[in-house]
């Protein structure tokens, strides 16, 4: 039995994500007024990155044996 490299990758993207979104949700938003140009970076890319950790996870379980 082999181990899926999508099953430990989806899993570092969806932990990674949600600590990066949840630290954009917490943050001072007068951080991202000067240097992102008053976009919510940490949020966008948190949520991107937790999304790609649930495709990767859904399609390990959807495989084909």
């Amino acid at each position: 039995m082999q181990l899926d490299v999508r099953i430990p990758m989806g899993w570092l993207f969806l932990c990674l994500g949600i600590i990066l979104s949840v630290y954009g949700v917490v943050a001072d938003p007068a951080i991202y007024a000067k240097h992102s140009l008053g976009q919510n970076v940490n949020l966008l890319w948190g949520s991107i990155f937790a999304l790609f950790g649930v495709v990767m996870l859904f399609l390990s379980r959807t495989r084909k044996s």
